[in-house]
């Protein structure tokens, strides 16, 4: 799994020194774990892309001055209309205990059943797990080639060491799964008497040609 470090910065706390600290471009942070008093800091909004648009979980190297954590992320507020990082929380790594985070999902290959017409439903992008930090899994990849349709995948289907890995969601709990592909029916025309219309006109034809035999 990927570490990546953030050089940080010690902030002030209160409303005014965040506000602050986002006009300058940067994001007010804290970081607590268990026998860890709670530490705030701002680093840049630049620097926290690599954790916001990925599709891996990252270990991150929290430094502040001569002062360093191990930590993974425990949650990011975003702006409700500029979707811009308002605010971060960290949790920091203890050897030997576990920690709980949300593990991305990733599907892999084409489903059968939508190449036969199927449509893909999406249940889950993230599952939350406990484990060590160092059986954290950076993904859960999942094969989908073989879904037909009708078919799902569960939780109980994932390939995790269930020894080493705790998942947070029952075994039935459906991943993602093939619908069938929605009926189209064709409305028909119906004349004034009732009957429908292709019908009606071939009967028409029909007298019509009786007619002309007698």
């Amino acid at each position: 799994m990927d570490v990546i470090t953030l050089e940080a910065q010690p902030r002030v706390i209160g409303k005014k020194a965040a506000r602050a600290a986002r006009r300058a471009g940067d994001v007010p942070c804290i970081l607590y774990g268990h026998r860890v008093e709670p530490v705030t800091f701002q680093v840049s909004e630049k620097s926290l892309k690599p954790l916001i648009y990925t599709h891996e979980t990252h270990l991150i190297t929290v430094k502040i001055d001569s002062n360093a954590w191990e930590c993974v992320v425990k949650d990011i507020a975003f702006h409700p209309v500029t979707d811009r990082p308002m605010h971060a929380d960290f949790q920091v790594l203890q050897a030997g205990e576990k920690v709980t985070l949300a593990v991305p999902v990733r599907y892999l290959g084409t489903a059968i059943g939508h190449t036969q017409g199927g449509h893909l439903s999406f249940m889950l992008h993230e599952v939350e797990v406990s484990c060590l930090p160092k059986h954290i899994p950076s993904q859960i990849e999942v094969d989908i080639t073989e879904v037909g349709i009708g078919e799902a995948i569960h939780v109980g289907d994932l390939d995790l060491d269930k020894e080493v890995v705790d998942i947070h969601a029952p075994d039935d709990q459906v991943l993602m799964t093939v619908l069938k592909p929605r009926v189209v029916i064709e409305e028909v025309t119906v004349d004034e008497e009732g009957e429908e219309g292709l019908e009606g006109e071939e009967a028409a034809d029909g007298e019509e040609a009786v007619g002309e035999e007698s």
